[in-house]
């Protein structure tokens, strides 16, 4: 099996990159944020990074494929790069310090593309995750300087903390009323929101965490953090990995019971 360790060190040399560009920019006064089609916001800063993660892929690796949120995908292969440049652009234009780059490397296999390299950077934080896979995930300031992360071993809904994104496309998706009841079932609910949450679950500081409504770039990253942490990350539909337009992450002990919440009742 293929080790991705020189995959996994080049994201490091992009996210490096990524940061340095978003940061210098961040609280910027004169930053340029425009609305997209979808009517969500887009910064230049979101544009700059992913230009320039791209500029480094075309050198380091030209025959991969290059999906990014914001100038679609590029190339063909069974190797694709997913980047979301700045995952959180809502809080990054308002000045919200929780956002970050997401960077993954997917490789075509059983079922589509499944990312076997992910890296959360999110330096305004200060944190930064990483995984590989068959190697395990990791929290720190760069490759040398890292701690490994295990998923909890929470066990009972009454003693767990979920964590999630807001209210909204729950009541859209016909998922509201069961969303409420897990929150009543849980110990504890924050909204942390973005990519957050699905590292907490990775790290073990939250033990289950859900959005219904996402994209690849949104997903891809984490999905192999949470997997390599020792967790479960589905659809909300049960499908294994980051395809099916939403995400249920978990310590895997307490999957079926957040799955079984989240989907609508009859």
């Amino acid at each position: 099996m293929p080790d991705y360790l020189d995959d996994l060190r080049l994201a490091h040399v992009l996210a490096d990159a990524a940061d340095a560009a978003t940061t210098a920019r961040f609280r910027a006064l004169d930053l340029k944020v425009e609305t997209k089609p979808d009517m969500t916001p887009v910064s230049e800063a979101d544009k700059a990074a992913e230009e320039l993660i791209r500029g480094q892929l075309q050198r380091a690796r030209p025959r991969d494929a290059v999906l990014g949120e914001e100038y679609g995908v590029e190339g063909t292969g069974p190797r694709r790069w997913v980047i979301d440049p700045i995952d959180g652009t809502k809080n990054y234009v308002r000045g919200v310090p929780v956002w970050a780059t997401l960077i993954s490397l997917m490789e075509a296999g059983e079922g589509g593309y499944q990312p076997v390299v992910g890296v959360v950077s999110a330096p305004a934080l200060g944190r930064r995750w990483w995984a590989a896979k068959g190697h395990g995930a990791f929290t720190g300031r760069n490759l040398t300087s890292a701690s490994r992360i295990h998923v909890s071993r929470v066990g009972r809904l009454a003693d767990a903390s979920f964590a999630y994104s807001s209210l909204s496309g729950w009541e859209e998706q016909n998922r509201l009323d069961g969303f409420l009841d897990l929150s009543r079932q849980v110990w504890r609910t924050r909204a942390y929101g973005d990519f957050w949450p699905y590292m907490m679950v990775a790290e073990g500081s939250v033990d289950i965490c859900a959005e219904p409504e996402l994209s690849l770039w949104d997903m891809a990253a984490n999905a192999i953090i949470v997997t390599e942490a020792g967790g479960t990350f589905t659809g909300l539909d049960g499908r294994p990995g980051p395809h099916s337009g939403n995400a249920a992450a978990s310590n895997g002990l307490l999957h079926d019971e957040l799955l079984g919440y989240l989907n609508p009742r009859s």
